[in-house]
């Protein structure tokens, strides 16, 4: 289970960006076809709200790829 995670914060880190560079991607092709308020105001919002989960994303595979998820606390004292 532990290799499994492991690997999976790889996934992580490398979808993080990608989730990114698409939404902006999208963002820009919106905006370019109907460059009303609206539309800019709206793809805007959606871009800088999904930016941090995209750098979360990436944090988590980090740790998660370095092993840090490996043995989790079974109680509270353990923390």
């Amino acid at each position: 289970m532990n290799t499994l995670k492991r690997l999976l914060g790889f996934l992580w880190i490398a979808l993080g960006p990608a989730i990114i560079f698409y939404l902006c991607k999208t963002a820009f092709h919106e905006i370019t076809n109907k460059p009303t308020a609206d539309t800019i105001i709206q793809w805007s919002v959606f871009v800088f709200i999904s930016i941090p989960i995209g750098v979360g994303l990436v944090i988590f595979g980090w740790y998660a790829s370095k092993g840090e998820y490996s043995q989790l606390p079974e109680n509270s004292e353990e923390l």
